[in-house]
């Protein structure tokens, strides 16, 4: 089955820091974007950030630039996501999937290879 595998959520205090990893299973991501999503309780899925398939460049939400940092690694086949300062609106399920291409305010639409989530929880 062709998806991406998430990893590395947990529960975290306010401040602390967390690496999400997004793992292709069963094909490679060289020639895809990919973004991170999240779903907090309650709420839509929104996009997180996501990076070109060259990894040359990268967007953002407004709500999380300057604390999270996308990368990606060929060799291993994986899109990290580097979380810090978290804060407790940062708790949601934290999702990867492939695009054509990255673009600011990139929605769900269009994605492919959506795997489980992983959970992120940033409580005291």
């Amino acid at each position: 089955q062709l998806q991406f595998v998430e990893s590395g959520g947990a529960l975290v205090q306010p401040g602390g820091s967390l690496r999400l990893s997004c793992a292709a299973s069963g094909f490679t991501l060289d020639f895809y974007a990919i973004g991170w999503f999240r779903q907090g309780p309650g709420k839509e899925r929104e996009g997180v950030s996501c990076i070109s398939s060259s990894g040359a460049k990268t967007v953002y939400a407004e709500s999380v630039k300057g604390r999270f940092t996308i990368s990606r690694d060929s060799a291993q086949n994986t899109v990290y996501l580097q979380m810090n300062d978290l804060k407790p609106e940062d708790t949601a399920v934290y999702y990867c999937a492939s695009f054509p291409f990255c673009y600011q305010g990139l929605t769900t639409a269009g994605g492919d290879h959506w795997g489980q989530g992983t959970q992120v929880t940033v409580s005291s």
